[in-house]
């Protein structure tokens, strides 16, 4: 798809797991359930996961492996350091399932984030070999999910994978949702995805803003 401005091609409806709850996982759930699509949403906390379906209007389910099992996609919402045991969890059961990886490092000091040299994306595929992941919505703050245009301009959304056709679905997603889908290239770039969420969230920690900023390139991109 790359960077040019295009009209929204409206895809059938997916089937999406979404696994977490929180903030991100809400937002998500919402935004693809208004998208059309049909949308599973687990967590930890059942409890947690059953609020949100009820609230949003779309289905839960007692495991993530039940809500993976007949999914095309699985979109993990959750913070990094639960993703390890939720992959070797699901290995199974994914089959040719997308996983749309929304993390960032979490728990770890600043300068580890910064010094880091592989992503939580790749990880995901030495965990789970041969699985379609895609990194999306990383750089994206849970605000902005619903809300991605600002003084009508469409935030991008920035996805890297290296399966054409999920990434081709993800930018659909973006574009449904009505951001302007940016393909940065295969899995390797997601660890710039990841260091662009980390600076955006610096700079809202530092400064006090009230985490609603978001990335668009300006100029000529097509």
């Amino acid at each position: 798809m790359g960077m040019s401005e295009q009209s929204v091609r409206r895809v059938s409806a997916v089937r999406i797991a979404v696994i977490g709850a929180g903030n991100m996982g809400r937002a998500l759930t919402r935004a693809l359930n208004v998208a059309g699509h049909t949308v599973t949403v687990t967590a930890r906390n059942s409890e947690h996961a059953q609020k949100v379906a009820d609230e949003l209007k779309v289905a839960t389910a007692g495991s993530n492996r039940e809500a993976a099992r007949d999914a095309d996609m699985v979109v993990l919402a959750v913070p990094s350091n639960t993703v390890a045991a939720i992959v070797e969890d699901l290995d199974e059961v994914l089959g040719d399932a997308i996983v749309v990886d929304t993390t960032n490092p979490s728990g770890l000091d600043r300068a580890e984030i910064l010094r880091g040299s592989a992503s939580l994306a790749e990880a995901i595929l030495l965990l789970a070999p041969g699985t379609r992941v895609v990194k999306a919505f990383n750089t994206v703050f849970a605000g902005r999910l619903n809300d991605p245009v600002i003084d009508g301009v469409p935030l991008d959304g920035f996805y890297a994978g290296d399966d054409p056709a999920a990434k081709q679905v993800v930018a659909d997603l973006l574009a449904e949702m009505g951001f302007r889908p940016v393909d940065t290239g295969e899995l390797l770039t997601a660890r710039v995805l990841e260091l662009m969420a980390f600076l955006n969230i610096d700079l809202n920690l530092r400064y006090d803003w009230p985490w609603q900023s978001g990335w668009k390139l300006l100029g000529p991109t097509g």
